[in-house]
Order: C-alpha cells, then sequence, then structure tokens
C-alpha cells in the first residue's frame, strides 16, 4: 500500500485512487478511514478447530464501521459534481457515517430510519453529527423506497450502495485484506444485509486477481439472520426480525450482484439463528477482546456453522468481517453480559466477590 513520504495514511480514495474512479483532489472528503486491522484469532480453537481465522475489524473505522470506505467515495463524487446535499436510508451505520461525511464536506445530510429500529449508539451519531433524521413508521425497506422517490425529483444525492461509488469504495477493503495476508484467504465469512458488502469484497478480489497481484480467489461465505434471510429463502420477507438490527433488511438492495458473488466464487449465502449470533458475540468479546456489533458476529458465527458441517477444514486460512464497533449497541452487550456486582466499600467482600 503507497504511503506518504511521513508514513501517515491518507484515507482510502488517495491511498487507492488508481483503483477507483477519478476525484478531484480537493474534493476529496475523507476522515483517514480504512487499512484496518487484520486480526489473527488465537483463541478460538474450541470452536473452530485448527482453522486459520483472521478478524477484518472494520469497527475501528471512523464512524465506528466499514460504510466509511464507501462513503468517502461517494461524497466526494457528490461534491465534486456540485451536490449541497445527501440523503440516506439506514439501519444506523450507514446513517452515522453519511452524517459524518456530510459534515466534513460541508455538505446537509437527511437520513431515514425505521422507527425503533435503530440502535441507540448509531441513532446518536446521526443526530450529533448533525443530520435530519426522519423516523419513518415503516420498515428499512419502506424508507429506501422513499429515498428513492425523492432522489428523483429533488437535488439532493443518495448514498446507499445502490450508489455505485459506495461500492467501489468498499472495495478497497479485499485489496487490504491480500496485501496484509500476502494473498487472498480460502474463505471470506461476510454478514450479508443490504449486501452491499459481499458484492464490494467480490469486486475487489476479482481486480486484484486481474492485476495479478494474487494467484487465486476466495470463496465468499455469506450469512444472514434467521429471521431476515430474503436471500436465503428465496423470497421478500416483509416484517425481518433479528437482534442483529445492522442486517435487518427483508429486501437487499444488492441481492443480484450478491448471488453473482457466490455463484462466481463457489461459496454459498446461508443463515444463521440469533443465538448463533449472540453466542459469536460473546465469543469473539470475551476470547479475543475484540468488541463487534451484533450483525458482525454473523460471520463469526457462519465459521462455526461450517466447520461443524466439516465444510471448512483445519487447513484452511479464513477471514471473517467485523463490520461494526459494539459501542454502536451497547444495550444489547449489556443484557448477555454478567452484570456488575453491588458491595459495599469493603475490602473482605469484595476479595469475596473475586473468588478469593
Amino acid at each position: 500500500m503507497a504511503l506518504t513520504s511521513k508514513g501517515l495514511w491518507r484515507g482510502v480514495v488517495r491511498e487507492y485512487l488508481k483503483y477507483l474512479p477519478p476525484v478531484k483532489d480537493e474534493c476529496i472528503v475523507t476522515l483517514k478511514e480504512g487499512n484496518t486491522p487484520l486480526i489473527e484469532a488465537r483463541n478460538l480453537r474450541d470452536a473452530i478447530g485448527g482453522v486459520r481465522l483472521f478478524l477484518k475489524f472494520e469497527g475501528v473505522n471512523p464512524t465506528g464501521s466499514f460504510k466509511d470506505r464507501g462513503m468517502t467515495l461517494a461524497v466526494s463524487k457528490a461534491k465534486e459534481e456540485g451536490s449541497a446535499a445527501i440523503i440516506c436510508a439506514s439501519t444506523g451505520n450507514t446513517s452515522a457515517s453519511a452524517s459524518a461525511y456530510a459534515a466534513k464536506g460541508g455538505m446537509k445530510a437527511y437520513v431515514l430510519v425505521p422507527h425503533g429500529g435503530v440502535a441507540l449508539g448509531k441513532l446518536s451519531q446521526a443526530m450529533i453529527h448533525g443530520a435530519i433524521v426522519v423516523e419513518v413508521e415503516g420498515s428499512f425497506d419502506d424508507a429506501l423506497g422513499i429515498v428513492k422517490d425523492i432522489t428523483k425529483d429533488y437535488p439532493v444525492t443518495m448514498v446507499n450502495s445502490l450508489n455505485p461509488f459506495r461500492i467501489e469504495g468498499q472495495k478497497t477493503a479485499a485489496f487490504e485484506v491480500c496485501e496484509h495476508l500476502g494473498g487472498a484467504p480460502e474463505y471470506h465469512f461476510l454478514p450479508v444485509g443490504n449486501a452491499g458488502n459481499i458484492t464490494a469484497y467480490w469486486r475487489g478480489y476479482r481486480e486484484y486477481k486481474a492485476k495479478g497481484f494474487i494467484p487465486a480467489l476466495p470463496k465468499m461465505m455469506g450469512f444472514q439472520a434467521e429471521g431476515a434471510a430474503p436471500i436465503v429463502r428465496g423470497e421478500v420477507v416483509l416484517n425481518p426480525k433479528t437482534v442483529a438490527s445492522a442486517i435487518k433488511i427483508g429486501n437487499p438492495a444488492s441481492w443480484k450482484s450478491a448471488l453473482e458473488a457466490r455463484d462466481q466464487s463457489g461459496g454459498v449465502i446461508d443463515m444463521v439463528t440469533d443465538e448463533e449470533i449472540l453466542f459469536a458475540y460473546g465469543l469473539v468479546a470475551s476470547r479475543e477482546g475484540i468488541f463487534c456489533e451484533p450483525a458482525s458476529a454473523a460471520s463469526v458465527a457462519g465459521v462455526i456453522k461450517l466447520k461443524n458441517q466439516g465444510v471448512v477444514k483445519d487447513t484452511d486460512t479464513v477471514v471473517a468481517t467485523l463490520t461494526g464497533h459494539g459501542l454502536k449497541d451497547p444495550d444489547t452487550a449489556m443484557g448477555v453480559s454478567i452484570k456488575p456486582v453491588r458491595v459495599e466499600p469493603d475490602i473482605k467482600k469484595i476479595i469475596k466477590v473475586m473468588g478469593f
């Protein structure tokens, strides 16, 4: 990866500009997103056996999710084209990212979210960045339909993953995986909600393969939540339900391209239960010290499921993307964790609680 003479990371648009649609330098809106860590999970052996598992932790992006990769390019292009405002529908992370990049770019942001369907951590981000937040009495899919209609008639740029620049920016995560590993893994596991991320990773891997940077391509393994699994079921889910709110989507915008990624790579799109998601969520936090949001853990839950089924072997190298930071949804963490013990300021009582 290219670095400046001072060794400072410049954000994904400047770092990977020759692989992205051109944008004028003065129009680039960046919070220095990207260059996220690829962390080897060494403490999950009882759950995954000898699999060499790496966690691509996108939760350390500026607004705490992978959305920043695509948002920097989408907002930069909107600014270059003279747009003064952006709009999105969101289950949380997109609204947080769009609001932050709009603020950085001196633009207005409008975000439509399903009422009661967004984790407080994400909603608070959009609000503090100054976005106009509209809570729609309906689903994410309802909100996205309205956004599409608004952008047909009003001077505002949509920055959902239907915006092609979003996918272009997000593909840079695959570039980083290849650079950090020295090649592609055998399998890449991802949560699937609106399905833009699996689409983007597959594009990135194919481009690096076409340029001769990697000798082989990974199998793309997408996982939806059981209560929000339209691709797995082959039909729109009108009332999706899952604890993993970031992937609670019943009609993914990138449905077709997600199927292409699955079929072209020889991978799968499967589903995991909320119980499996929460188990993986707690396991990653307690064993690896990585606090991801519940939807992120669908990728690790998928690894565990397919390892148990014998699909993934001990000799395989696997990457699982953790799409967002756990602080975006603290209520879920509090609900599944060991509760604090309240005692008087007495050392004997505290020592007893400690088990000594």
